[in-house]
C-alpha cells in the first residue's frame, strides 16, 4: 500500500522488450535502499524491483499494465514519480493508494495562479469511475484533493513544492496521466451498482 506522497523522481535509462513484457530501467537517489522483491510506485503503478545494479534498478511491466497505463509513453530520459511501500509504523501522509491504476486521464489546461498552478483534466466516465468534490484521487501516484468534480472532469491545485519535486512541472496540455480513484468511492461505486453476470 501506498500514500501517494512522492519521494523522489527517478530516470529511465534504459528500455527493453522482452515478449508482450517491457524492463525498465530506472536510476535514482534511492535505488541504494531498494532490494530485490521490493514492490515500489512508479508514476502510480506498483512494479516489482527485479534486478539493482549501481545507482540503477530494473522494474517489469506486463502486457495488461502497459495497455491501462501511461508507461506505453515512456521514453529514455522520462522523469518518474516514485514512492515505496508504507511502513506498518508509518505516518499516513497521503490517503490509501493501491498502485492498481484504474484509468488514463488527460491534461485539459494548466494555468499559473498566484504561485501556485492550476491542472484541469479528463477521463472517459463510461468506465464508472467517479470523483466527487474535495475527495481523493492520484494522479501519476501523486496524492491530491480534486474539485470542480464534473462527470468526465475535474480539477487540482499544486503548489509549488509538488510541482518542483514531482513530475508535474514536466506536463504538458495533451499529456496522460495515470489516475487511481479513491478506494472508498470504488467499493461503494460497486455496492450500489453491483455485479453485472
Amino acid at each position: 500500500m501506498f500514500t501517494g506522497i512522492i519521494e523522489t523522481l527517478g530516470t529511465v535509462d534504459k528500455i527493453a522488450r522482452e515478449g508482450s513484457n517491457v524492463h525498465f530501467d530506472i536510476s535514482s537517489p534511492i535505488t541504494h535502499e531498494l532490494k530485490i522483491d521490493q514492490s515500489v510506485s512508479h508514476n502510480g503503478v506498483c512494479l516489482t524491483v527485479v534486478a539493482i545494479e549501481g545507482d540503477s534498478y530494473r522494474v517489469t511491466a506486463i502486457d495488461e499494465t502497459l495497455k491501462k497505463t501511461n508507461l506505453k509513453s515512456w521514453s529514455i530520459g522520462k522523469k518518474v514519480n516514485l514512492e515505496r511501500c508504507m511502513p506498518a509504523n508509518g505516518r499516513f501522509d497521503g490517503h490509501i493508494v493501491q498502485g492498481h491504476v484504474d484509468q488514463i486521464g488527460r491534461v485539459e489546461s494548466i494555468k499559473e495562479e498566484d504561485g501556485s498552478w492550476i491542472f484541469d483534466f479528463s477521463f472517459d466516465p463510461s468506465t464508472g469511475n467517479v470523483t466527487v468534490e474535495k475527495g481523493s484521487i492520484t494522479i501519476n501516484g501523486t496524492s491530491l484533493t480534486c474539485f470542480n468534480s464534473k462527470n468526465g472532469k475535474f480539477t487540482v491545485a499544486i503548489i509549488p513544492y509538488t510541482f518542483e519535486h514531482t513530475n508535474f512541472h514536466e506536463l504538458k496540455v495533451g499529456d496522460e496521466v495515470n489516475l487511481e480513484f479513491d478506494i472508498v468511492g470504488k467499493y461503494i461505486q460497486r455496492i450500489i451498482r453491483g455485479y453485472s453476470i
